[in-house]
């Protein structure tokens, strides 16, 4: 006897992949089904396999063979469908991130948009932190029945953890003896965060990560549920660090970890905060559809309880990814719902929106602004943060989107005075982030006419390139 789906309301891929493993079938054999019982031949296993990972939703003719070989009401599926609709539906595109680890965080996302009150996203999990910068990734994505389209809800163990060790790592990691990152903290790093790089803190996240994974290995079930939120924000810690470090496939290995830690904890902020992490590494990688899906779930589903600023915060997420989607109007409406949600109050905000105040989330509106088209609005906005004393970073990566805002109003002099100090602060931070919108602005500035400030501008450029980030630094027409 097929098992009836939990009550509530079901989202289609997660819905589809359990019926098809209550009864015993793999994706090629549910295509078999589908197409004995259609008398349609062309049905493939791939097309079973978009949409068990939403990557594409079936039509009203599969649809309703779907529910016929699956046994259950057509309304059970209209409705799940009826979700994945609101929510959106993550593309068949080109994954520059990395698209396993992708395709898992946003199935795992999913799910927990479905039951966003549930312990767990999908029950109990199996997850791996991320391998140290420039070493071949060892996580569970990678361990057979781990790919994209196997369900997590199949997954075993009781939050069962493969830690690897990097080469680099000995043996007294760990134990607070024998490596010098051993006495790093949470609170240290995200210190250290302000002032440096992913390429100089990535190894210290990495490793402060797999410690707090094996403690909770090693500790009892009464401790474990008391280690979990430590949990998520070293995982949380790890995945932003690793993306500063150009490392996007260990960031979204990361957030995963992260993102099931949260939930398992009961705390839907913190959860809602991860996705918003993913949802800026995939708008970066230039997913920004991707992006959208993310930061949408993670505003849904996390905002009850959240402080000002992390509301405020998920919304810009929203904002940002939707205007390079290409949906301004989305873009403006959770601009409102941001400016609505106010700025972080002392005392009420999270420890882990340490990074977090009033003159960035205005900056964050200047750089939608940017995006949306409108750079009279945007640099106003954009000018206070770039140039900022103690923030390398953020004068780099508010830098990039001001030289974009003045070259949009044609101020080409001013674009590349702006850029020529954010490519300084790019070259003091050491941040694959911080050069991102540098490069955006590059290609730019290569539709504007040759005069002095480009000519400068392009030496300054030159001459900086040796100490850049090596990925930019070795390909120099990215």
């Amino acid at each position: 006897m097929i098992p009836s789906p939990p009550p509530g309301p079901r989202l289609l891929g997660p819905l589809l992949a359990e019926l098809r493993a209550a009864r015993g079938w793999s994706q090629q054999r549910m295509a078999a089904e589908l197409c004995a019982a259609s008398g349609v031949p062309t049905l493939t296993r791939n097309e079973v396999s978009r949409w068990e990972r939403q990557l594409r939703l079936p039509g009203d003719f599969w649809a309703a063979w779907l529910a016929t070989v699956l046994g259950v009401p057509g309304e059970l599926l209209a409705e799940a469908a009826a979700r994945s609709r609101r929510l959106g539906v993550a593309p068949a595109a080109v994954d520059p991130a990395g698209s396993r680890a992708r395709l898992a965080l946003l199935t795992l996302a999913y799910r927990w948009a479905a039951d966003p009150g549930g312990r767990t996203p999908a029950g109990p999990f199996t997850a791996a932190p991320p391998p140290l910068p420039g070493r071949p990734g060892r996580d569970d994505e990678h361990r057979p029945g781990h790919g994209p389209g196997t369900p997590v809800a199949d997954e075993p163990g009781p939050l069962g953890v493969h830690v690897p060790r990097g080469a680099d790592e000995p043996a007294g990691a760990g134990s607070g003896r024998g490596h010098p990152a051993d006495g790093v903290t949470l609170a240290t790093l995200r210190r250290w965060d302000d002032l440096l790089g992913g390429g100089d803190l990535a190894g210290h996240g990495a490793r402060r990560l797999r410690r707090a994974v094996r403690g909770y290995r090693r500790a009892g079930p009464a401790a474990r549920r008391a280690m979990l939120p430590a949990l998520a924000e070293s995982a949380q810690l790890a995945g932003w660090l690793a993306t500063d470090a150009g490392d996007h496939g260990g960031g979204l290995v990361a957030y995963r970890l992260a993102l099931r830690a949260a939930v398992a904890a009961g705390q839907p902020p913190l959860a809602g905060y991860v996705l918003a992490s993913a949802s800026h590494l995939l708008a970066d990688a230039g997913d920004p559809t991707g992006a959208l899906v993310l930061a949408r779930i993670g505003y849904a589903a996390g905002r009850a309880g959240a402080s000002p600023g992390l509301r405020a915060l998920l919304l810009h997420r929203v904002a940002l990814a939707a205007a390079l989607a290409g949906r301004p109007r989305a873009a403006g409406q959770a601009l409102a719902g941001a400016d609505r949600a106010g700025t972080p109050e002392p005392g009420r905000e999270p420890p882990w929106l340490y990074w977090l105040d009033a003159d960035e989330l205005a900056a964050m509106t200047g750089r939608t602004l940017v995006a949306l088209g409108r750079p009279a609005a945007a640099v106003p906005l954009l000018t206070p943060v770039v140039g900022a004393p103690g923030r390398p970073r953020r004068s780099a990566v508010y830098g990039g989107w001001l030289a974009r805002g003045h070259l949009g109003l044609g101020a080409v002099p001013e674009a590349c005075a702006v850029a020529g100090e954010a490519l300084l602060d790019a070259v003091r931070s050491g941040s694959h982030r911080a050069v991102g919108q540098l490069t955006a602005f590059r290609r730019g500035l290569a539709h504007a006419p040759p005069g002095p400030a480009t000519r400068g501008y392009a030496r300054a450029l030159t001459a900086a390139r040796p100490y850049l980030p090596r990925h930019l630094r070795d390909r120099p027409g990215r």
